[in-house]
């Protein structure tokens, strides 16, 4: 069971109003709630790394290790990874307008010396105004030069491709957990300087039984992406990789409280629209001081700032004390 976005509103909405302090809009609680999540959240990893180096009862129920663990668990999910194939396009420039054009998503292309490459096009009057990535194929070397179909004469001229194959990781994803392959085998993560050293011998060389990864920057991915992203090296090249799963700490998603607008122009909440917080329900007081805290500021009210805040540290103390 989340923490409903509304009830954390409402009680926020009370504590301010209660001495006429100030409002909290919609937007604005959406925003400070949803860093009060990710500071709540981020936090977990810190405390179960201190909690791991601390003697614990057994009690249950406060064994504050597994309940730190209880807390994360709510994100650690599996899924698959996407292929970055090495001669993937990442950079194209468009270096022949052409005639006969339409506007268009994921028009084909000719030449080159891969295949899958298709683009976007923009066109005016039959012309060719822009292009972006739809697929970026594999294969490609840069300098290709290929003819865009749909039309006559559109050319583009490949700039840069990936010159390594690679996977990446789904876009939710918070910290990487363990790579698998074929649900059974997990790969070992070496560092770039200790797979060189590996890869020496055939005795400790990545083999379908023994199978390593690296973990770092990758090129900007696929369909002309500019984000950075680490990508996941899988050695030997031979793993396929549809057999390869990631076990992950996904991103929480951010609290939205959705509202319509009643009759005399007021909010009313949506629950259809709303995306609640993803923390543990027993999170509940702390979202609320941190977020009245941030709502000092927004609303200049040191005394606010002051009063939670302190709540806020005092909780801490007293949950790693």
């Amino acid at each position: 069971m989340a923490i409903n976005v509304n009830t954390v509103y409402q009680t926020v909405l009370s504590i301010l109003n209660k001495e006429q302090r100030g409002y909290l809009t919609p937007d604005e609680f959406n925003k400070t709630a949803t860093q009060v999540q990710l500071e709540i959240f981020e936090n977990y990893f810190e405390d179960l790394n201190q909690q791991l180096r601390i003697p614990q009862v057994n009690t249950e129920y406060v064994d504050r290790q597994k309940n730190i663990d209880d807390y994360i668990s709510i994100f650690k999910t599996i899924g698959p990874v996407t292929r970055i194939a090495q001669g993937a396009v990442v950079s194209i420039g468009l270096t022949s307008f052409g005639t006969g054009y339409t506007t268009s998503n994921a028009v084909a292309t000719t030449g080159g010396t891969g295949s899958g490459l298709t683009l976007n096009i923009i066109a005016t009057a039959g012309i060719i105004q822009s292009i972006t990535i739809a697929d970026a194929g594999e294969g490609y070397v840069s300098g290709d030069v290929i003819a865009i179909s749909g039309g006559v004469g559109g050319v583009a001229t490949i700039s840069f491709v990936n010159p390594n194959e690679y996977f990446r990781s789904p876009s939710n994803m918070h910290r990487i957990g363990t790579v698998i392959y074929k649900d059974m085998v997990e790969l070992q993560r070496l560092e770039r300087n200790e797979f060189l050293y590996v890869n020496k011998s055939p005795l400790t060389r990545p083999s379908t039984d023994f199978p390593i990864y690296i973990y770092e920057n990758s090129l900007p991915g696929t369909n002309g992406s500019n984000t950075l992203m680490p990508g996941i090296y899988v050695y030997p090249r031979t793993v396929p990789y549809t057999d390869i799963t990631l076990s992950y700490v996904r991103k929480p998603s951010d609290v939205s409280w959705g509202f319509n607008v009643g009759n005399l122009g007021q909010y009313v909440y949506s629950a259809s629209t709303s995306t609640q917080f993803e923390l543990h329900p027993s999170e509940q007081t702390e979202v609320i001081l941190r977020i009245l805290a941030y709502a000092g500021i927004i609303i200049r009210d040191p005394q606010i700032i002051q009063a939670a805040s302190q709540a806020v540290q005092a909780e801490e103390v007293n949950s790693k004390s």
